[in-house]
């Protein structure tokens, strides 16, 4: 048995971090992890292993439609599927080695298996019982599945499927047009296959400002995507040849379906938490499966916390970092905070789409009065030069005190550029802050000045 300051069961964004963090401010810490490697789903099968494959993919799709216009002539190359997965292991496998290393460096104990939690202030590993001051329970979410679909990450996949196909399909049926299914759709599509996304509701990207959606969905259309929306599946069936998709059209109750090699669900991700024993020890959920915390990331067992994807909000790579980050101060004696009105969120599709803050249809629903500020990156020069001048920058402030309230943008590099709006959030500054502040020239940057100009006077290349 080993006593510890603080014992988090999960090594994914939100646990090491904590982790890390908790380290640093001079507590003793263990970090649980059954997988055989560090850095939970993110880094193994989530955000980094797809941002390889969208980097890949994009760089063929550069070759094919930009490279001769710039003068770049000769062969296209061909894809080496097989290769291509091992760049992305490589990449995977650099990223979860580094958390190893940080472990190390912070002297973070990781006690390799799968936990439970059998009383208060133990946790259990294998055949060892360890003992702590303060639990903190990170152990994220896994694929939510559909009534009548049986995945056997073959055929039928979720994106851990996704991302390691045993080769490139002619056809993928995406079912779900969230972050997720977009993304890894895009993917395969640069790569040749026929994708078709299906999707229960009307538009695509739930949540998202609408008139981005908008934008984003005609864009991905004249990539090759195709779009079948407001279309509840009824099931999704494997056969010898690939995979059956029916579907009822929620407009007129009219039966349809669909074949395709490979069926990935892109439905949504559900907290990860059984195993643990919680509901042994009385610890509150709520309705949807997650842990129940208050503002402080208690529970209400005293010294057990929970965060990141086990409990409400985005289910967010960064989100759960944040919280990993405010929870390590308040075990530390100190005051820890996470400001969720400012929590960005990005799709790295290309164009990549970031939003923060409130949509248009927040602020109408909650009878805000509001100005928008918008400029389209066709003004830009530095994007129209790299052939990514798609999509706009959209900034929505206060009518009557200019301050920020949101920032939604389509267009190159939108993930980075959305930093500066958060950071402005976070201090409260108004949309003229942004419009006088010098932004260097050409960069994708001057979008999201001008779209500030655009709130007051005018932007100037509009």
């Amino acid at each position: 048995m080993a006593e510890f300051d603080v014992i988090i069961i999960g090594a994914g964004p939100g646990g090491y971090v904590c982790a890390i963090r908790a380290a640093q401010l001079g507590l003793k810490v263990a970090c649980v992890e059954g997988r055989g490697t560090l850095g939970g789903t993110c880094l193994n099968v989530g955000c980094i292993p797809s941002k390889a494959l969208l980097n890949a993919t994009h760089q063929l799709h550069e070759v094919h439609e930009n490279f001769e216009k710039m003068g770049l002539m000769g062969a296209n190359p061909t894809v080496d599927w097989a290769k291509m997965l091992a760049y992305k292991d490589d990449v995977i496998n650099g990223n979860t080695k580094g958390i190893e290393f940080l472990f190390k460096k912070n002297k973070v104990t990781w006690l390799k298996g799968w936990a439970t939690i059998p009383a208060a202030g133990q946790v259990k590993v294998g055949e060892d019982v360890h003992t702590a001051k303060n639990i903190v329970i990170a152990t994220g979410s896994e694929p939510s599945t559909l009534p009548g679909v049986t995945v056997d990450e073959q055929t039928i996949v979720t994106s851990t499927g996704a991302l390691a196909l045993s080769a490139v399909p002619k056809s993928m049926v995406v079912i779900g047009a969230g972050v997720i299914g977009l993304e890894m759709g895009s993917v395969y599509a640069r790569l040749g296959t026929q994708v078709t996304v299906v999707e229960y509701l009307d538009a695509i990207t739930p949540g998202m400002d609408a008139e981005v959606a908008k934008a984003f969905q005609k864009i991905l259309t004249k990539q090759g995507i195709k779009f079948v929306l407001g279309a509840a599946v009824q099931g999704a069936e494997a056969g010898k040849t690939g995979a059956k998709v029916s579907y009822k059209l929620r407009k007129d109750d009219s039966a349809h379906e669909i074949e395709a090699d490979v069926v990935l669900v892109a439905t949504g991700r559900k907290p990860y938490v059984n195993g643990l024993g919680l509901e042994a020890l009385g610890v509150e959920m709520l309705p949807r499966g997650q842990i129940k915390t208050d503002g402080h990331f208690s529970t209400n067992i005293k010294g057990l916390y929970a965060i990141g994807d086990a409990i409400t909000g985005p289910m967010l790579a960064h989100k759960a970092e944040d919280e990993g980050m405010a929870l390590a101060e308040i075990m530390a004696g100190k005051h820890g905070h996470v400001n969720y009105n400012v929590i960005p969120g990005v799709v790295y599709t290309t164009p990549e789409v970031a939003s923060v803050g409130a949509t248009e249809e927040q602020l109408k629903e909650q009878g805000h009065a509001y100005k928008v500020g918008k400029f389209s990156f066709m003004g830009n020069a530095r994007a129209k030069a790299v052939f990514q001048a798609e999509g706009f920058v959209k900034i929505l402030a206060d009518k009557d005190t200019d301050r920020i309230l949101g920032a939604h943008i389509i267009g190159p590099s939108a993930g980075d550029l959305i930093h500066e709006v958060c950071v402005a959030m976070e201090f409260g500054a108004s949309a003229q802050d942004l419009a006088l502040t010098c932004h260097a020239h050409p960069t994708y940057s001057e979008a999201v000045r001008e779209a500030a100009l655009a709130c007051g006077d005018g932007a100037i290349h509009a």
